[in-house]
């Protein structure tokens, strides 16, 4: 793994192995790197893994199994930018798949309880449009939705 940037280091309970090989399933320019396991001295299952190296999107992660001490919440998200409606969908569902749920406003949370932003990209040009009016119609289309819909989008700002 690079030594340059950043690394996000993700804490599981038990599901790192899962989760890096999930995120690594949907992204591309994606894949997995080493894996340090846990070993007789523990203080997990020997041979179960301890931390995950993973790259997601051109990302670099680590997915530590550090216990139930810590979990995710809505303080920490990530955005996907989504060129069109298609990948909109595509993303909304395989990060909802298997017990993830959907928030307000584009955002949701996955079956690992991570929460993400999908968010098409053209949205923060319209939310930022210098036509009030435009921004506010937007705006207000959006607090209705979960999963965004580009077109009911465009049709707010478009004032249709």
């Amino acid at each position: 793994m690079p030594a340059e940037g950043f690394t996000t280091c993700l804490w599981f309970d038990g599901q790192a192995e899962e989760a890096a090989n999930h995120y690594c399933s949907i992204f591309k320019n994606s894949e997995l790197g080493r894996i340090g396991r846990y070993t007789e001295a523990g203080p997990g299952p020997a041979g179960s893994a301890m931390a995950v190296e993973f790259v997601a999107n051109g990302q670099k992660f680590v997915a530590l199994n550090g216990g139930p001490q810590f979990t995710f919440d809505e303080a920490i998200s990530f955005q996907i930018y989504c060129d069109d409606q298609d990948e909109v969908d595509f993303y909304w569902d395989k990060l909802t798949e298997g017990g993830g749920e959907g928030g307000p406003c584009g955002w949701l949370k996955d079956k690992f309880g991570l929460s993400w932003q999908v968010v098409p990209a053209k949205l923060i040009d319209m939310l930022g449009d210098p036509d009030p009016e435009k921004a506010v119609r937007t705006t207000q289309a959006m607090y209705k939705m979960g999963k965004l819909d580009i077109a009911a989008l465009e049709k707010a700002y478009a004032g249709e």
